[in-house]
């Protein structure tokens, strides 16, 4: 349970700017504290000289050590806060791991998510952006992929995203005229903040490819590079992934909340995040190359469990009813996660 504070903390940027109070609570079982205070380092430093008193305070962070997971720490919020809406964030969310670890991962990420609900409920707030993942749709034959498609996971992750869905759905169907909620089915996140202040910094080995690249590069982790099976039916034998940059991924969770305050019919929708455009591991090795300057070599080895050829989004609802907009292109990305992985070396 708890944010992942990479995620968390680009997301708080965009609200603080937007002028929204923001609370948050996480377990730093793979995060740091000091992420949240570069985060109002940032939105300080976005304020103008005359910044009302008002605007000051809104660019703080109350943050509450503790785990979703257990209902009291929730509890113990919502009993000290006014919470209008909330995004819901926190998840384990490694595809390989989650297929060795299935109960950690039903267990975490579905028992936070009713916590969570339950207690949303008791305290009549009923607003809430549900981050939830493209594994949900397992391996498409529609690419690129729209949200009819049918959802069929392949890995013990997605299958948890899938049931928080679904779970979220039958609560908003109980009471239509008290909860509007919002499922983002994220692509693959990538990059960091421009200011090189805040970006991606697990615990261990990094699980995906773009930090492990960056760690790589700057001497962090061993130069290790394995690829996960080149016999897949795409353009070079590798698996492809729809990657957009952190900070519009951001900004949709602004556009959701916002579509949460229109007076409209409801049906908990989902919408999808990515740039609608897909590249392979190969062109993100060299895409990565190209930023940083470092010669990756790497090994091909099997096909990793649970991955599927080919995640490409159709992000044309969340552009029509959202507003969603993903300007940001793959070697922005790529810079900026490489200015973050350089400023911050260890």
């Amino acid at each position: 349970g708890g944010c992942r504070i990479h995620w968390q903390s680009r997301v708080i940027v965009l609200f603080i700017n937007q002028k929204y109070k923001v609370i948050t609570i996480d377990n730093f079982h793979n995060s740091f504290p000091p992420a949240i205070d570069r985060v109002s380092r940032i939105a300080r430093s976005e304020l103008p000289d005359d910044a009302s008193e008002e605007d000051k305070l809104y660019s703080s962070v109350t943050i509450y050590k503790g785990d979703i997971t257990n209902k009291p720490d929730i509890e113990k919020i919502f009993q000290s806060e006014k919470v209008w809406g909330v995004i819901h964030i926190a998840a384990h969310k490694a595809v390989g791991e989650s297929g060795e670890k299935p109960i950690q991962y039903y267990e975490n990420n579905i028992t936070a998510t009713i916590n969570l609900l339950d207690v949303m409920n008791r305290h009549d707030c009923h607003h809430l952006v549900y981050s939830s993942s493209a594994t949900v749709y397992g391996a498409p034959t529609t690419i690129p992929i729209p949200e009819t498609t049918p959802l069929a996971p392949e890995s013990v992750y997605g299958r948890t995203k899938m049931m928080s869905e679904l779970i979220i759905k039958d609560l908003c169907d109980s009471q239509p005229t008290k909860w509007k909620a919002i499922s983002l089915r994220y692509f693959n996140p990538a990059g960091a903040h421009p200011s090189g202040l805040i970006g991606e910094d697990p615990v261990g080995k990094p699980g995906n490819l773009l930090p492990l690249l960056a760690q790589m590069a700057v001497g962090k982790i061993p130069h290790d590079l394995k690829v996960n099976g080149n016999d897949y039916p795409t353009r070079d034998g590798c698996c492809i992934r729809d990657y957009i940059h952190v900070m519009d991924l951001a900004g949709g969770h602004i556009n959701a909340l916002d579509g949460l305050t229109k007076d409209s019919t409801w049906s908990t929708p989902s919408y999808n995040l990515g740039k609608g455009r897909g590249q392979s591991v190969f062109e993100m090795i060299e895409a990565m190359r190209k930023a940083t300057g470092f010669d990756f070599k790497y090994e091909i080895i099997g096909r990793r469990a649970g991955d599927v050829p080919d995640l490409t989004a159709d992000p044309s609802l969340a552009r029509k009813e959202l507003g969603f907009n993903a300007p940001r292109e793959l070697d922005e990305m790529c810079r900026d996660l490489w200015n973050w992985q350089s400023k911050n070396p260890k």
